[in-house]
């Protein structure tokens, strides 16, 4: 049974204190404010700490001194403000705060303990956000899946995540993840950005949420009809996502296809590109992810596509990562034959590849879910998991820690 640590109003104490008592578990105190529950781990060492997600209990400062000492925090959450706020912060092991005990109980009991990925909290705030792009060419390659269920297994991984969909010629992350659409977030963001007005309230009025325990990210929907793309300018886009840098710790942006420059197909050298919101995105980014289709038009549309974004980009920064590799499309040993024609044909030596699942993306598409509510044991899941925690996120540094001997524990589960 754990030790439990209390900072909560008092209408939630006393609502819940009788259920804790009869799990078997022990309050070592009931305090006011963060700074008390602070002061106070050494001399009471609880096992975990419950608290109010409101910013005058729940801080940075706490985060840090619980991590450092390898306790764990539980946030109850008494509006969205408080919920988005507790996100911030990094902290996804958020309740609502009228649940009854016995949903705040399986985080107490089982909890999983995960070091932490990103060291120091306090550090990791000022650290801008790393922008990662996923391009892919025409024929639907799987841009938008991949894009979002990155975004989640980066949340998942304990990260605070923007999923945005920059494609302008029409948004689906709304649609894959069950959103409302009918104001197109990005653009909104934009058109703020644009007159210098978008801050942390504004990007957290604008955004939609996709709810998950565990991973939870925030989204901005893409543009509900092709003929709104002069809503995104390139320099807005721009813009846009310098302002998420500092908002969140990974911006991961569902790009357009067409690497066309517009004047080329033009007079009027003034007019608004269609193609811009595409290039800002891929100049802004730190990693650029293309992927395209595992099959010989996939494969060829893939190489002649990545000969041009290698002229946009710093090849060092792009990764490939080739979708639905099966033997019904390649033949025999299908994974030996993407990399050779990669190899022969791209001189690209390094490749993810990805499985063909289709029972996993039916469901999820189904369920309106990522692949880690909707299929979470399915090969593309793991896939896309590992390529994330191995190829996108940071090696975890090795963390001083004093009193208990205990693991820092990361606030979200893989």
């Amino acid at each position: 049974m754990a030790r439990l640590a209390l900072a909560l109003d008092g209408a939630t104490e006393d609502r819940i204190l009788a259920d804790i008592v009869e799990h078997g578990h022990t309050i070592v105190a009931r305090l006011a404010s963060w700074r008390a529950v602070l002061d106070n781990l050494d001399v009471l060492v609880p096992d975990l700490a419950v608290v109010s997600a409101a910013r005058t209990t729940l801080t940075a400062e706490l985060l840090a001194g619980c991590d450092e000492r390898g306790i764990r925090l539980i946030a109850l959450a008494a509006s969205d403000a408080e919920r988005a706020h507790a996100t911030q912060l990094g902290l996804h092991e958020v309740v609502d705060h009228s649940a009854p005990w016995a949903e705040i109980e399986p985080l107490v009991s089982g909890g999983v303990p995960v070091p932490s990925r990103v060291g120091d909290l306090l550090a990791r705030q000022e650290r801008a956000a790393s922008v990662i792009a996923v391009w892919g060419p025409s024929g639907a390659p799987g841009r938008t899946t991949l894009a979002v269920n990155l975004a989640a297994e980066i949340a998942a991984a304990g990260h605070t995540v923007a999923l945005v969909d920059g494609d302008p010629y029409g948004g689906a992350i709304a649609p894959a993840l069950g959103l409302l659409d009918e104001a197109p977030g990005f653009a909104s963001a934009c058109r703020l950005a644009g007159s210098d007005a978008l801050d942390r309230v504004e990007l957290e009025r604008i955004a939609q949420r996709y709810s998950a325990p565990r991973a939870a990210f925030n989204v901005f929907t893409g543009l509900v009809g092709p003929s709104r793309w002069p809503e995104l300018a390139g320099e807005r886009v721009t813009a846009a996502i310098g302002a998420m840098r500092a908002w969140v710790e990974y911006v991961v942006v569902d790009t357009g296809f067409s690497l066309e420059r517009d004047e080329e197909l033009t007079s009027d050298q003034f007019a608004p590109r269609r193609n811009a919101a595409t290039f800002s995105a891929l100049a802004a980014a730190d990693r650029v992810v293309a992927v395209g289709l595992a099959d010989p038009v996939g494969l060829s549309r893939l190489l002649r596509g990545h000969v041009d974004l290698v002229d946009l980009v710093d090849p060092e920064r792009v990764d490939v990562v080739v979708n639905r590799v099966r033997t019904s499309a390649l033949g025999i040993d299908a994974h030996a034959q993407v990399r050779q024609t990669l190899r022969r044909f791209g001189g690209l030596g390094d490749a993810t590849l990805l499985p063909h699942d289709s029972k996993a993306t039916d469901a999820a598409i189904l369920t309106a879910r990522t692949l880690r509510d909707a299929a979470p044991r399915s090969p593309l899941r793991t896939a896309i998991r590992d390529y994330a925690l191995d190829g996108l996120l940071p090696t975890p540094k090795p963390v001083r820690r004093r009193g208990l001997a205990i693991p820092a524990l990361r606030r979200a589960a893989t």
